[in-house]
């Protein structure tokens, strides 16, 4: 029979002791962090207390933004010779553009620490033969959030169908998207959907939305191919509905924040969003759709392909840090089962085998998570990455002023599209890709 101190067993007490001295060679270090910021990031964040308890150094987080104002400081750090800071957040779609930024955790990080993860996510963070990053419990691709109250109004299902000539239902495709989305658009007080509208975000959805017509972004050089029948389709979509007051008149001012604190405000009825987002939109303390909101998988486009832009997040080690171990271990405990157990409770989709199992447990008895995970799977397994170009973000730079120049009918179709191409050739050509 186990002794009680207090309440807490022996063999607890000499555990914890066991882990503070093993331990002990972080003592009075600390590791100064840019990490990602955002509401659905707080929670992971505020494990790092236990962190510092067990290993004895601290964390400085000396910059928390969105991933592109973190992109713009990485390279402004590179280009100033300061980056001896420690950890920085990192993600699939940014990881290639910092070959020299990150160190090898191949050599930090055990081998069964590694083998614990989803070995597509591995292989993924291993650019040039280093392990440049470990992935979180936020492997992305979206799903379609709605308010499921719309589709149980009998007058709104009425009224739609002798407008359309078709049942009102969720919606399968990106025509009956549209379609919906004006119909349900009572601007400015309530609007059908809405969409990211600059930066790498505009350019992601409008990716995805080429290959859901059947066409690419660029081809298999890199050349341009958004230029297309495919390309002006996907862009036209886009500019239908700003045309139609269908979404909020700031959208192409939008990121990801914006928008998923639009969806939870009950003014937006359907909403293109990632996994993180799902607890959020759920909680009652914090959403207006609290309990009104259904998940479908991702829509398709003409070509009968869904839509699946996907990417991760992760987190990495400076090759400048000074204290490698104790950042990779840091980098650890912040993918670890438990840290992927807490993320993955408010949606996020994990990238460790064991949590996928543990999620799917906890599904059985909560149906609205389980509907969560049954909408992400199916679009998750049509997903692609971006182009595998360490150029991507600087394409991206020089696509979405032309599609928000197209959205904002300052251009048409055509020009936005033929002056974005344009411009992506003449960079290809300078950085000697073709």
């Amino acid at each position: 029979m186990k002794s009680l101190i207090g309440g807490v067993s022996f063999a607890a007490l000499v555990f914890g002791v066991a882990q503070g001295a093993a331990a002990a060679e972080f003592d009075g270090i600390t590791i100064d962090a840019k990490l990602i910021g955002g509401q659905q990031y707080e929670a992971l964040y505020a494990r790092i207390p236990e962190w510092e308890a067990m290993t004895g150094a601290k964390v400085n987080i000396i910059s928390k933004k969105n991933h592109f104002e973190l992109d713009k400081e990485f390279k402004s750090d590179i280009a100033a010779g300061t980056t001896d800071w420690c950890v920085g957040s990192n993600h699939s779609s940014f990881a290639s553009q910092y070959p020299s930024l990150y160190t090898d955790l191949s050599g930090l990080v055990s081998e069964e620490t590694v083998a614990g993860f989803v070995q597509a996510n591995i292989s993924a963070s291993t650019l040039n033969g280093k392990l440049v990053m470990l992935p979180r419990a936020q492997f992305d691709v979206s799903a379609l959030y709605y308010q499921k109250d719309l589709y149980e109004d009998a007058e709104k299902a009425e009224a739609f169908e002798a407008e359309y000539g078709y049942p009102l239902a969720v919606p399968e495709t990106w025509a009956q998207v549209k379609d919906q989305a004006i119909f349900f658009a009572d601007p400015p007080n309530f609007y059908g959907t809405q969409y990211a509208g600059k930066d790498e975000a505009i350019v992601g959805r409008y990716y995805e939305m080429v290959v859901a017509e059947g066409g690419k972004l660029f081809n298999d050089d890199f050349s341009p191919a958004f230029n297309s029948p495919e390309g002006k389709a996907a862009l036209q979509w886009f500019v239908d509905l700003y045309e139609a007051g269908a979404v909020p008149a700031g959208t192409t001012n939008y990121l990801w924040d914006d928008l998923g604190n639009g969806f939870a405000s009950g003014t937006i009825a359907l909403n293109l969003d990632w996994p993180g987002w799902a607890g959020f939109f759920n909680d009652p303390s914090a959403s207006k759709v609290a309990g009104n909101v259904g998940v479908a998988p991702a829509p398709k486009g003409s070509a009968g392909i869904r839509t699946g832009w996907s990417g991760f997040h992760g987190f990495s080690v400076t090759e400048d840090c000074a204290h490698k171990d104790a950042a990779a271990s840091l980098v650890d405990f912040l993918t670890n089962e438990d840290s992927q157990k807490m993320e993955s409770a408010a949606g996020p989709l994990p990238s460790r085998t064991a949590v996928w199992d543990y999620v799917s447990e906890q599904a059985a008895d909560d149906p609205y998570r389980a509907e969560v995970l049954a909408a992400f799977k199916e679009t998750a397994a049509s997903a692609f990455a971006v182009p595998p170009t360490a150029l991507w973000i600087e394409a991206t730079n020089l696509i979405y002023p032309e599609l928000q120049a197209a959205i904002l009918g300052d251009k048409t179709v055509d020009e936005a599209l033929e002056d974005a191409a344009e411009a992506i050739d003449e960079m290809m050509v300078e950085e000697g890709v073709y």
